[in-house]
């Protein structure tokens, strides 16, 4: 079951929250800027801990419970939800997925001794945490790392560029994905923003998710304590093979995405009620029907994949994933282009949030790891060769 009372609870939580989000995604967009007074929303109403366990002081949800929330949130404001992505995704690593992995008594006990501190820095100081891994090299999961920690005493000393950095100018850690050199283990190091040699490069002025503050992260002998090494060495690649549903979190978003292009359009189509209402006409009918049959889809599959998500999947249920991936991404901007065709000319003109939905539902299409093109180019070769591990994670 997905749609769990304990679950539903949290996106309660957030569909609260909804109505003042929507209200300033409009401005967030023109402006291009971080949403900060979502965030301080979002950490009055705890969800900054939502997938810590309440053990530790957070909301206990699971990664289930992550993609409902995430898809209500996007509903609202697909910029904070996409933000919102990027830190509950370092929550979920260290958290339900880092539990799952097989560890040696020695890299557990530094798990559970360095997570307890990233924990309490979100629970109680309600800390902001991005995870940039995008370096412009590799697509895969486990490749195209050039970020260099060389350790040192007391930690490390990190070097190197990240693209598309989300909360570039917010977080208060940028978890840097790196590897140290000699050693092909990825790093997961948690780097504080105010450190000594941390640079963010250039302006922010994107087609879509204009919100997400993405610029570029430069790292000039940047010191990482020890305690902030999140995960041991070697789990995130692990973790890569053995979690993969990991890498389909920003899918979620979209989903959000494509409900409020729902939401927006029948606002239009209703209008008023009266008996001219937009909906009479047959076209537009036929034109809101397209865009539920895109949506059922979408999420029909995405649910799917929900309810088998977990350890250690089959090589069929990675398939899936990758499937859900692209149906989201290829089918949220079908869905704003359909919503554009039915809403008319004045759907085109700023502001408005269908001319919005229709910018920002073109931008999943491309992100990494799993983008559409790494995606399809897996579905491409599975099932045709006999060694399914030639399929990079």
């Amino acid at each position: 079951m997905i749609r769990t009372p304990e679950r539903m609870e949290l996106v309660d939580r957030v569909a609260q929250l909804g109505p003042q989000f929507a209200a300033r995604s409009i401005e967030i967009d023109t402006n291009s800027q971080f949403p900060y007074q979502n965030w301080a929303d979002l950490a009055d109403a705890g969800l900054l801990s939502l997938v810590i366990p309440e053990e530790a002081g957070g909301l206990g949800a699971d990664f289930i419970g992550y993609a409902l929330v995430s898809e209500e949130l996007a509903r609202h404001c697909p910029s904070t939800a996409l933000t919102f992505n990027m830190h509950t995704a370092t929550m979920l690593l260290t958290g339900q997925i880092a539990d799952d992995m097989t560890l040696t008594p020695e890299h557990r006990m530094m798990l559970e001794e360095n997570r307890a501190h990233l924990r309490e820095g979100v629970v109680r100081h309600q800390k902001i945490h991005s995870q940039p891994f995008s370096e412009g090299q590799a697509a895969g999961a486990t490749a195209g790392y050039s970020t260099i920690a060389t350790p040192v005493d007391g930690g490390y000393l990190v070097n190197g560029r990240k693209i598309f950095a989300s909360l570039s100018g917010a977080a208060d850690f940028h978890n840097v994905v790196c590897v140290v050199e000699g050693d092909p283990r990825i790093r997961l190091l948690g780097m504080p923003a105010g450190a000594e040699g941390v640079t963010i490069e250039g302006e922010w002025d994107a087609l879509g998710m204009r919100g997400t503050d993405s610029r570029n992260l430069r790292m000039n002998d940047v010191f990482v304590p020890a305690e902030n090494e999140w995960i041991p060495p070697g789990l995130f690649d692990q973790a890569a093979h053995r979690w993969p549903y990991f890498y389909m979190t920003l899918s979620f978003s979209f989903l959000g995405l494509m409900r409020a292009i729902l939401d927006d359009t029948a606002e239009y189509l209703i209008g008023d009620g009266g008996p001219g209402a937009r909906r009479e006409h047959p076209i537009k009918q036929q034109g809101w029907a397209e865009m539920n049959l895109l949506y059922e889809q979408a999420q029909g599959l995405a649910y799917r994949v929900l309810a088998e998500s977990g350890v250690d999947p089959s090589e069929a249920a990675v398939r899936r994933a990758w499937a859900s991936m692209v149906t989201t991404m290829e089918n949220t901007p079908k869905m704003a282009s359909i919503a554009v065709r039915v809403a008319g000319g004045r759907s085109m003109l700023r502001p408005s949030r269908i001319e919005q939905h229709y910018r920002d539902a073109r931008c999943g299409a491309t992100m990494l790891p799993w983008s559409v093109e790494v995606c399809l180019g897996r579905l491409g070769r599975t099932g045709l060769f006999v060694d399914e591990n030639e399929i990079p994670a």
